[in-house]
């Protein structure tokens, strides 16, 4: 598979666009058997300015543990990006067209008592109605170790909100 295979989509993906603001995810890590291994969820602070994205990463682990993460993604061209971010081994390189983007790099991944250096093959699809979906096959040499799954989401805004809190009240008196 190709990102250039998802070029003709309606749907596009800019990720200086999507990123901008707040951004929620959720997600789990699935071992290569297919055991579910970790679960977690990601509050996202997205900025561009001057041809920069920064996200800023909030992690929080189904066993409490948090991590941030702060990646600088420098947009090369309407296609390219490469970035950085802690523990990223030299620079990550992504290309987006249509609503797909695919970014591949090599990380240094805190396993145990130890750190792993895995290679991140990571490809993003925006859906119809603006949900992200996230799917990244990390492998080390060559072999799978496991697949990252995530799903990302904007925050609804406040009056959106409020009206599903009218309409819900609105249906318990009707009932």
């Amino acid at each position: 598979m190709k990102v250039t295979d998802f070029k003709d989509s309606e749907t596009r993906l800019v990720l200086e666009e999507f990123f901008q603001g707040r951004t929620y995810a959720a997600g789990i890590f699935q071992d290569r058997f297919g055991n579910v291994r970790r679960q977690f969820t990601v509050e996202i602070e997205g900025r561009f300015e001057e041809g920069i994205l920064t996200l800023v990463e909030d992690f929080v682990y189904d066993d409490g543990e948090t991590e941030q993460r702060i990646w600088t993604l420098t947009k090369l061209d309407e296609h390219r990006y490469e970035g950085t971010a802690k523990g990223v081994v030299g620079r990550a390189f992504g290309e987006a067209h249509g609503n797909a983007f695919n970014w591949k790099y090599t990380f240094d991944l805190k396993v145990g008592d130890g750190t792993w250096r895995v290679d991140f093959d990571d490809w993003m699809f925006l859906q119809p109605g603006g949900v992200l979906i996230n799917k990244a096959v990390v492998s080390k040499w060559g072999v799978t170790i496991g697949e990252v799954t995530l799903s990302f989401t904007k925050p609804v805004p406040a009056r959106a909100a409020a009206n599903d809190d009218e309409q819900a009240a609105l249906l318990r008196i009707a009932e």
